[in-house]
């Protein structure tokens, strides 16, 4: 029987997938988590008060260059020649929450959920480390993909 975890082969030995003989389509995933924080800490970062600065805006560019790097980060994860990389936010003030959306697009013989989920998960990780000194208990939740589309499998989304 062949094991559905395609970063193995026969023998169970970790490996590269091979894409070659996949088509090049057009390719977007989009993933989403969030932060919790104290509601004061909310607030610094809606105003835009923070000690460290513009908090939305540093994590959205650290996104933005983690989705660029991915298969330096991921071990079996391919280089990408990614097309758009888009990360915004949402400040979930009923919820003391930022929720952060991460949309990436390629052209290419692979998806880039990974890249999607990197960057969501870099941009929220930046705002722990602005935000930190006033609140060291923020957590970082949900991470997850929402959607995808091209390739053989088509469109998928979280039901």
């Amino acid at each position: 029987m062949t094991s559905p975890l395609t970063h193995f082969d026969a023998q169970g030995q970790a490996h590269m997938v091979d894409v070659a003989a996949k088509a090049a389509t057009h390719r977007i995933a989009v993933a989403r988590g969030r932060i919790e924080m104290l509601p004061a800490t909310l607030a610094l970062i809606a105003g835009g008060s923070a000690k460290k600065g513009d908090v939305l805006g540093i994590a959205r560019i650290a996104g933005i260059m983690a989705a660029k790097k991915t298969s330096d980060l991921i071990p079996l994860c391919h280089p990408l020649a990614i097309t758009r990389v888009a990360v915004e936010f949402a400040l979930l003030e009923s919820e003391n929450a930022v929720e952060c959306t991460a949309t990436v697009e390629t052209v290419g013989p692979t998806g880039v959920e990974m890249e999607a989920l990197t960057a969501v998960q870099i941009a929220l990780l930046t705002i722990y480390d602005m935000c930190k000194a006033a609140d060291r208990g923020m957590c970082i939740t949900g991470v997850r993909v929402l959607e995808k589309h091209g390739g053989k499998s088509g469109s998928w989304q979280v039901a």
